[in-house]
């Protein structure tokens, strides 16, 4: 784990799911440790940070171990970082339920860092429900900010938590599937799955 551990945080606001909710948190960082692990699903290879508080960071095919590090130097001081996976038992728990059909809505608790727009964003993707497709511009309508579209993209492609925060769900206007972090065929994968689009 001594790749992990680097530098420091940057100050950024919080939010926290309280009873399924994602909610604004605290102005600024909080010390805590962050438990680090990884594990194979259908999809391949997938990276998982939690603090304490709940999952912070997870990372799909093509998000490469390396952006992980690059996350985790960015957003812990090295000491702070720790490789524990029975700390992140229970949203692997999850995790692989959903890969398996099994699992339509996550319960785990999550601790996110964003700016106050990405925050406002990732609270809007958390109430797509499950096999339902909305667009971006949808979306920016609904936070209040309808010329918004581009920028709503910007934030869902910074979502820390995707599946949890369900950033696949989100389409351009007219159904396509454009811009996923981690590939086109995962997104169209994902959304299979759910039975928004046909086999």
């Amino acid at each position: 784990m001594e790749e992990f551990l680097r530098l420091i945080s940057k100050p950024h606001l919080m939010a926290r799911r309280r009873g399924g909710e994602l909610i604004s948190g605290d102005a600024a960082v909080q010390k805590s440790k962050v438990y680090c692990s990884s594990f194979e699903t259908r999809i391949g290879q997938i990276y998982v940070a939690s603090t304490e508080k709940g999952v912070c960071k997870i990372s799909i095919p093509r998000g490469s171990k390396k952006d992980f590090i690059q996350w985790l130097k960015e957003s812990f001081p090295p000491e702070d970082v720790v490789e524990n996976k029975s700390q992140n038992k229970d949203v692997i728990e999850q995790l692989n339920r959903y890969f398996t059909g099994k699992l339509a809505k996550f319960t785990c608790d999550i601790d996110v860092n964003g700016t106050p727009f990405q925050l406002r964003v990732w609270k809007e993707l958390s109430k797509i429900p499950y096999g339902v497709t909305t667009s971006y511009k949808h979306i920016a309508k609904k936070i209040g900010v309808p010329q918004g579209a581009q920028a709503v993209g910007q934030a869902v492609g910074s979502n820390p938590l995707p599946v949890i925060i369900p950033c696949h769900r989100v389409t351009g206007v007219d159904g396509a599937l454009t811009g996923y972090a981690s590939g086109i065929k995962t997104k169209e994968f994902l959304l299979r799955l759910e039975g928004a689009l046909l086999l």
